[in-house]
């Protein structure tokens, strides 16, 4: 018999989504107070202590960097009272720091817990990325289409026209080709100004959101996170990992990367069941805002576990003089 201890995600998803929500009560004097850094450290700080109350022997996979970055929640970093199963930990401590500053839609805390070698070693690099809901034929899209075939794809999947398909993709320089070929179809375009995790996950729920299919490159850690929340939620994503220069590509190799050119699905970024905790910081589509009232502050996160499909969406309410 094993003496390592199991992961048991039922047992460990409730503190997950603690972590989740103490990071954006952390974060919440900071909105719209136009200091990204200041409101990150702060979702950073809260995070980290959450995140070692727990009885886990967690490594950080997808994290903010290397560890001469800390003290960001960097890659490699141990946390956790090392008294429970091994676990690989991805997370983004406040997705849309920018969001958050601006007090604009969409931004989250995220985090997503799975057994230890559950989930790829992306490195700090740019990936190509491509995401649909469920309900869909495995491969009816690719990234080796072109955008305006993968729209013409999808809508013939869903049975309607390609000026019924909404797609949402990054506001970027890069993406300008891309925006104009999707447009070239007649289909809608959701550009998002940050927070990709929430534009994939924006996919799994179309009926609420609007949204049939992200496109586009973002960064890599950030894809690993969404096929995450996909593994829960249902859907498909694939990703592609681009490199700009040959130091990027040694931080690739690095993380045990060989073959530079794979596409990977979603099972392959994340190749085991996996929990996942997002909580809401300005509202959007997926998640309310954090609300104040008078002595209050009150949350509301969503908790998934890709075991059972479960999908949770609770809400935390705590004294506001507690997080002042």
């Amino acid at each position: 018999m094993s003496s390592i201890p199991e992961f048991h995600d039922r047992m460990l998803s409730l503190g997950l989504a603690r972590v989740a929500e103490q990071a954006a009560l952390a974060s919440a004097s900071l909105i719209g107070r136009g200091d990204e850094k200041a409101a990150d450290q702060a979702a950073v700080n809260a995070m980290r202590e959450q995140l070692n109350l727990l009885d886990i022997a967690g490594v950080v996979v997808i994290g903010e960097g290397e560890r001469d970055e800390a003290p960001m929640l960097y890659i490699g970093e141990e946390v956790g009272t090392g008294n429970g199963p091994g676990v690989d930990i991805a997370l983004d401590p406040l997705e849309g720091t920018t969001l958050t500053a601006k007090d604009m839609p969409n931004a989250l805390t995220v985090i997503a817990m799975g057994p230890r070698g559950s989930m790829l070693h992306a490195p700090d690099t740019y990936m190509d990325k491509l995401a649909i809901g469920s309900g869909y034929p495995d491969g009816v899209v690719s990234l080796d289409m072109s955008p305006r075939e993968r729209v013409e794809a999808l809508a013939k999947a869903k049975g309607c026209a390609p000026s019924d398909i909404t797609v949402c993709i990054l506001e970027r320089t890069r993406h300008e080709r891309m925006i104009a070929d999707v447009r070239e179809t007649g289909a809608a375009i959701r550009l998002i100004t940050d927070g990709d995790v929430a534009g994939v996950m924006h996919c799994a729920e179309a009926e609420l959101t609007g949204i049939d299919m992200y496109m586009g490159q973002g960064g890599a850690p950030e894809g690993v996170l969404a096929a995450a929340a996909l593994k829960c939620m249902g859907g498909q994503i694939f990703g592609r990992l681009l490199f700009r220069n040959e130091d990027e590509k040694n931080r690739a190799a690095k993380a045990g990367i060989t073959d530079l050119h794979r596409i990977y699905t979603g099972d392959e970024m994340v190749t085991q069941d996996v929990i996942f905790a997002a909580t809401g910081v300005t509202g959007g589509s997926l998640l309310p805002p954090l609300k104040r009232s008078p002595g209050w502050v009150e949350t509301t996160t969503l908790l998934m576990r890709s075991k059972t499909g479960s999908v949770r969406r609770m809400t935390y309410r705590t004294p506001l003089a507690s997080h002042q």
